[in-house]
């Protein structure tokens, strides 16, 4: 939506409502959000690390009083990049689904601090950590869980406001849910939603996921804030349920023909998606249909995934300097 300009900073998108947007959208460059109501307020996620957190709090702070002090806050799923911030914001229920409660600690940042030291010796995992993760910082990032729990759906007060919050996970992640605003048409889907951006499947089954796109398609929106992306409207999230189709359709079809899931990805097209970032997450997304297939249950570690990833991303370079 044009009138909202992708840059980095907070963008009012209605009275008392606010999107912090992080470009590129790529690894690690989420957005946020702020509802306020009078003196009170719900703050929608917080961003990869303490310093890019404490620059959305000062913005949200100079826009208006009631970011003094947040209220409520929410998280949307527990990838890192939007749960890493949360300790900035002590003192405030802190609500999430039970998924995000139940992985909240599967990765730890000192981890990541660990795999950024190790990284120069590592080969081409080592160049994608870095490529990915190196204008970060993750010192001193301490784990701060969700407080309130709950499971399908819940509605939030915000002075006057009624907020619901519907609950799709797994899907994206094991918890993966959506800040809806009906009276306002404001949505913030976390990362249901990615735009000019490939997504990645952690957890599935996709079929979640293209519910939650429908659920979205079927709400009388004007404003929508991705997880990943610029503000966009309904269009743009027709879009990205084609995306869903097409890699569920085409692995399919590899899979029935007995190819691996490396050929898989490999062979699959992106010409229709060109434009997107991150195109490397397709081998992430053709793994977790492949585990849906077989009737697995349980996800497979990241980092082995991950390295996958990495070396799709060689390969997608490669292709790219034969096509200059």
């Amino acid at each position: 939506m044009a009138r909202w300009q992708y840059e980095k900073d907070l963008h009012e998108i209605g009275d008392g409502l606010w999107a912090y947007l992080l470009p590129d959208g790529s690894w690690g460059w989420s957005n946020a959000g702020l509802v306020v109501d009078g003196d009170q307020s719900l703050l929608v996620d917080t961003l990869f690390d303490l310093k890019l957190t404490d620059e959305m709090l000062v913005a949200m702070r100079r826009a208006t009083p009631a970011a003094q002090r947040i209220d409520k806050f929410f998280n949307t799923h527990a990838n890192a990049d939007h749960v890493w911030g949360n300790q900035r914001v002590r003192g405030a229920e802190i609500i999430g689904s039970r998924g995000i409660a139940e992985e909240f600690d599967y990765f730890l940042p000192e981890t990541l601090v660990e795999l950024m030291a190790k990284a120069p010796g590592m080969g081409t995992l080592g160049y994608f950590i870095t490529h990915c993760f190196d204008p970060f910082d993750f010192r001193g990032t301490e784990l701060t869980p969700p407080t309130t729990v709950f499971d399908n759906e819940i509605t939030l007060n915000v002075g006057a406001r009624q907020v619901e919050v519907k609950n799709f996970g797994p899907a994206h992640t094991r918890g993966d849910s959506m800040v809806w605003l009906p009276r306002e048409r404001v949505l913030f889907t976390g990362d249901l939603l990615f735009v000019d951006g490939h997504p990645v499947t952690w957890e599935g089954p996709i079929a979640n996921w293209q519910r939650a796109c429908d659920w979205i398609l079927g709400l009388d929106v004007d404003v929508i804030v991705p997880g990943h992306g610029p503000i966009v409207d309904k269009e743009r999230v027709c879009e990205f349920k084609g995306y869903l189709d097409y890699i569920e359709r085409e692995t399919r079809k590899r899979f029935d023909a007995g190819m691996s899931e490396w050929d898989a990805t490999c062979d699959i097209s992106l010409d229709d998606y060109s434009t997107w970032g991150d195109a490397e997450r397709l081998y992430r997304n053709v793994a977790a249909l492949y585990r849906e297939f077989r009737g697995e249950r349980h996800p497979p570690e990241v980092m082995p995934v991950f390295a996958q990833m990495a070396e799709f991303w060689k390969v997608l370079e490669a292709r790219r300097a034969g096509a200059r």
